[in-house]
């Protein structure tokens, strides 16, 4: 490569890029710096009016890119062939997929408190019911939309793929067993995608992860701040004391490594699982 002005530049104009859970705390940040960066973008989320208030937010914004929103269940298969279509239908063939959707919740939670102070259970007490909807939501709901989107991109030979995992991962962290293990399996599915890409289709197919480490979001609120005062828990205090940085993350700092990744910048870039945690995952605590 030579044109090392285009490959440090992050113009995404004409480019057309799905983000499943866009509508959430972190999708829809990512949403709104391609808008501005002149991408086109369809948000894939299942809240109805956070999708359509974020369009609407977009839109006035003047950003770039068009911006267009569809109820979509990750976890449907016909929902997602259903978006899929119609992006292809008014954006146009879909050239990156960036999947934001997952999160944790109180039913696979372990430790002293869930959320609104009710007693949390003991591993022996999580049901199998509580292990799969976070499993399926953060694994499946990653591996399914791969194969959505997937498919348009082998027959172009070409386009990037970009999961969120997370840095649990890579360090389980305590109470969030359910969590930590899908996490864990979407870094390995990254890696292994990666690879079958590139070399059973394109290498101009790049599969890559971010593993953010502690961002406030409401997903994590119940775990970050106490349920009877409000205030930071003792848990929140020990992540920013095992985080050289000394806070948590805000969304938009996760920006910088979602635009690299899925810009020419990063062509030689596959198959990486990239920790944006202010140092946690370095850090041994001593």
């Amino acid at each position: 490569m030579n044109d090392y002005a285009g490959a440090f530049q992050h113009n995404f104009a004409g480019r057309t890029i799905a983000i499943t859970g866009g509508a959430g705390a972190l999708g829809s940040v990512v949403a709104e710096a391609l808008a501005w960066a002149g991408a086109n973008v369809a948000v894939l989320d299942r809240s109805d009016e956070a999708g359509e208030r974020l369009v609407q937010k977009i839109d006035r914004s003047d950003a770039g890119g068009r911006v267009l929103f569809i109820q979509t269940d990750v976890l449907q298969r016909d929902s997602l062939a259903a978006a899929e279509a119609r992006i292809r239908a008014e954006l146009g063939p879909v050239d990156a997929l960036v999947n934001t959707a997952g999160g944790n919740h109180p039913a696979a939670t372990t430790g002293a408190y869930a959320a609104g102070g009710a007693p949390a259970p003991s591993f022996f007490d999580l049901t199998e019911a509580g292990m799969r909807a976070v499993f399926d939501l953060n694994f499946l709901g990653t591996f399914l939309p791969c194969q959505a989107f997937g498919l348009g991109m082998v027959e172009r030979g070409e386009g990037a793929i970009l999961n969120i995992t997370s840095i649990v991962s890579v360090r389980p962290l305590t109470r969030i067993p359910a969590y930590a293990a899908a996490k864990a399996a979407v870094s390995s599915f990254t890696q292994w995608l990666a690879v079958y890409m590139a070399q059973n289709h394109s290498p101009r197919i790049r599969v890559n992860a971010l593993a953010p480490g502690f961002f406030m979001s409401e997903q994590s609120r119940f775990l970050a701040l106490d349920p009877e005062t409000g205030e930071v828990s003792p848990r929140a205090r020990s992540v920013i004391a095992h985080t050289p940085v000394g806070r948590y993350g805000e969304p938009e700092e996760l920006l910088g490594a979602v635009l690299w990744l899925l810009s020419p910048a990063s062509s030689f870039v596959t198959g990486s699982v990239i920790c944006v945690d202010g140092g946690f995952t370095a850090y041994s605590g001593v």
